[in-house]
C-alpha cells in the first residue's frame, strides 16, 4: 500500500492487518523457493561449445570431490534468464508460456528467442546498450556539467550496434579508432567517439588504461608511475600503449558567450613528439630514480609500430585497434566479461584483469571459448547462447551437501557448483518494475525513457573523481535503500490502487482472490505462494473488510520489499 496511507493502516481496527502483514513479510524474505530440479546428466542441445563447457566445469567438481547442486526449477531458470538477456524479470504471460511448455528443448528455445526474435530486438539492444554505456563511459559519463561526452551519443552507437547483432571484432575496431562528433544529429556524428573524447586530459593515461582494461583484460594503470608489483609488467609497457593515444585531440566548441560545452569532436592530428620530431614522435616518462626514459608506440605482445607522428604515415590508433583485435587476450576479456554476466563471477576477479599474476580459475575453458568466439566470427549473441545453456548456468542457486565449500565470497575461486546469488542491478530492479506492473506498456520515447530512469539511477552512484575515473554504485541492499523502496516514489508508484493502475486491473479482473494472488506472487518472484502465504493474504482480505484493493495493495508491496524479488536466483 501507499506509504502516505500507511499512517492510518498502522492504527485501530486494522491491528490484525498490521499483523499479517508483518508475517508476510517476512514469509516471502526468507520463503525457500520451489523444490530444485532432480539431478541428472545436464543437456547440452547438439550445441558443441556447451558440451565442452559443462565437460570442464565438471572435470574440476570431480578434481575437488564437489556434488553440484540440483538443477533450478523452470520457474527460476525462466527468471534468471530473462533478468541477465533482457535486465528485467518475464511478465506473467512469459513465465506461464514458459512454465506450460512439455518440449525438451524448451530452454534452447527461450534462449533463441529471447537473443533472435525480432519481438525483443529492442529490449536486448536497451539492456546491452545500458551496460556497455556504464563499462565504456561508466554510470554518469555524460551527465556531468560542462562534459564533452553525448551519453545520448553513446547510447545510439552502442543500440544500433547490438540491435544488429555487430560483430564484437568491428565494435572495438570502432569504438578505438573513432573519429566525429560525439553529438547525434551532427553532420560527422560518430557515437563511438564517446569512448575516449573524456579520456584524453593528461596525456589521455586514462585513455591508456581504460582501453587495456575493456578490450583486454590489463590492468596498466598502475605501472604508469611504477613497475607492477607482482609480474613483469613494466612502466614502459605504459608508455608505450599510451602513445598510440597522442594523435588523438578532442575538440571542443564553446557556447558563444561561454565556457559551456556546445558539442565535442574526436579528431586524430599530426604529433610532433615531445622533442619536437615528428618522424620520430617519442614520448618521455620518469622513472622513480628521476631517471628520464623514451617510448614509442609498441603493443602489449612487443608488437612494435612505426614511430612517425604523421598521421598518413601511420594513424596510431587504427593500428592499435588492428593490434587488440587480433591479439590473444581481446576474446578472452570478453568472454569473461559475458560468462561473469550470467554466472555472477568471472574466471578471475576482478573481471578485467587477466595479468599474468591473476591465475583463472578454468584457464583451459577459458582459452577454449576464445579461441571458439573468434572462430564464430566475434558473434555476442552465440556466446551468450553457450553460456545460457551450460550446466552451471541451470543449478540451484542452493547449496548441496557436498559443495558448501564453493563459496567465492570467502575468496576462494568459484568453481561453479551451484548458481552464485547475486542483488538484481539497479537498472534491472528500475526495468523489472516497469514489467511486473505492466508500466512498459504505456512507455514513452526511448529518450523520454532514459531520462527517467537516469534520474533514478543517479541517487546510487558516486564518481570518485580520481585518476582512473572510477565510480561505484552504491545500490547495495542497506537500510537507507530498504527504506527508500519502501517509502520511494518508484515503489509508491508501483503499488498504486488509484483507477486504471496496476494492482486496480488485478482487483476489478474476473480472476478469483486465489488467482489474484498467485498473479502478483508470478509477478514478482515467478512462482505461485506457498499454502501459509494463501492463508495470510486470506487473513488480509478479511481484515481489509472485503477490500481487494487495499489487501492487493499489502500483499504487493511485501512481494517488491522482499530479498526474494530484489535477487538474481
Amino acid at each position: 500500500m501507499q506509504r502516505q496511507a500507511g499512517l492510518k493502516w498502522r492504527t485501530g481496527t486494522v491491528a490484525a492487518a498490521m499483523l499479517g502483514m508483518a508475517v508476510l513479510t517476512t514469509l516471502v524474505e526468507a520463503q525457500p523457493r520451489q523444490r530444485a530440479g532432480k539431478a541428472s546428466a545436464a543437456p547440452d542441445y547438439g550445441i558443441p561449445q556447451v558440451r565442452t563447457i559443462n565437460e570442464h566445469i565438471r572435470t574440476q567438481w570431480k578434481d575437488w570431490s564437489i556434488t553440484p547442486s540440483a538443477p533450478a526449477n523452470d520457474g527460476e531458470w525462466c527468471r534468471r534468464v530473462y533478468l541477465d538477456i533482457l535486465g528485467r524479470v518475464p511478465s506473467v504471460a512469459e513465465l506461464t508460456a514458459f512454465l506450460k511448455d512439455d518440449a525438451e528443448d524448451k530452454k534452447a528455445q527461450l534462449v533463441e528467442t529471447l537473443l533472435n526474435d525480432d519481438k525483443y530486438t529492442e529490449e536486448y539492444a536497451r539492456n546491452w546498450t545500458t551496460l556497455w554505456t556504464n563499462i565504456l563511459i561508466g554510470r554518469s559519463g555524460g551527465t556531468e556539467d560542462n562534459t564533452p561526452i553525448s551519453r545520448p551519443g553513446m547510447q545510439k552507437y552502442l543500440r544500433d550496434s547490438f540491435a544488429r547483432n555487430k560483430p564484437y571484432d568491428r565494435m572495438v575496431r570502432e569504438l578505438v579508432s573513432a573519429i566525429g562528433v560525439t553529438t547525434p544529429g551532427a553532420p560527422e556524428f560518430n557515437g563511438a567517439a564517446n569512448f575516449l573524447v573524456g579520456k584524453l586530459e593528461e596525456n589521455a593515461t586514462l585513455a591508456t588504461a581504460d582501453t587495456a582494461k575493456i578490450f583486454l583484460g590489463l590492468q596498466v594503470q598502475c605501472t604508469q608511475c611504477h613497475n607492477h608489483p607482482f609480474n613483469e609488467w613494466k612502466q614502459q609497457k605504459f608508455w608505450e600503449l599510451n602513445a598510440f593515444f597522442r594523435q588523438t585531440r578532442a575538440l571542443r566548441e564553446r557556447v558563444p558567450g561561454s565556457n559551456d560545452i556546445a558539442s565535442a569532436q574526436l579528431a586524430n592530428e599530426d604529433f610532433g613528439g615531445e622533442s619536437g620530431d615528428p618522424d620520430r614522435a617519442e614520448i618521455f616518462y620518469e622513472l622513480r630514480n628521476g631517471e628520464m626514459k623514451v617510448a614509442y608506440p609498441v603493443f602489449v605482445d612487443g608488437t612494435e609500430v612505426a614511430p612517425s607522428g604523421f598521421v598518413q604515415e601511420v594513424n596510431r590508433r587504427d593500428e592499435l585497434a588492428k593490434l587488440i583485435v587480433n591479439s590473444e587476450y581481446m576474446p578472452k576479456a570478453m568472454v569473461n566479461r559475458v560468462w561473469a554476466h550470467f554466472l555472477g563471477y568471472g574466471f578471475t576477479k576482478p573481471v578485467d584483469d587477466l595479468g599474468p599474476h591473476n591465475a583463472p580459475s578454468h584457464p583451459e575453458l577459458l582459452d577454449y571459448l576464445g579461441v571458439q568466439f573468434r572462430e564464430n566470427s566475434f558473434n555476442i549473441k552465440e556466446l551468450m547462447k553457450w553460456v545460457a545453456l551450460s550446466e552451471p548456468y541451470s543449478l540451484s542457486s542452493k547449496f548441496s551437501a557436498g559443495n558448501k565449500a564453493d563459496d567465492p565470497t570467502l575468496g576462494e575461486q568459484p568453481k561453479f557448483s551451484h548458481f552464485y546469488l547475486r542483488q538484481m542491478s539497479a537498472e534491472q530492479l528500475y526495468e523489472s518494475l516497469l514489467t511486473a506492473t505492466h508500466a512498459q506498456e504505456t512507455q514513452a520515447s526511448y529518450e523520454e525513457q532514459e531520462k527517467t530512469k537516469r534520474e533514478w539511477l543517479s541517487q546510487f552512484v558516486i564518481a570518485f573523481g580520481n585518476d582512473e575515473g572510477l565510480e561505484a554504485t552504491t545500490f547495495n541492499g542497506t537500510i537507507p535503500q530498504a527504506l527508500m523502496m519502501m517509502n520511494g516514489d518508484l515503489v509508491k508508484k508501483a503499488t498504486s490502487g488509484e483507477q486504471g493502475s496496476f494492482l486496480w486491473k488485478i482487483a476489478n479482473s474476473n480472476l478469483s482472490n486465489v488467482q489474484k494472488i498467485e498473479y502478483l506472487f508470478q509477478a514478482g518472484l515467478a512462482r505461485k505462494p506457498n499454502n501459509n502465504e494463501l492463508t495470510i493474504a486470506n487473513k488480509l482480505l478479511v481484515a481489509r473488510k472485503g477490500d481487494p484493493v487495499a489487501a492487493l495493495q499489502d500483499m504487493w508491496w511485501a512481494v517488491l520489499n522482499s530479498n526474494e524479488f530484489i535477487m538474481n536466483h
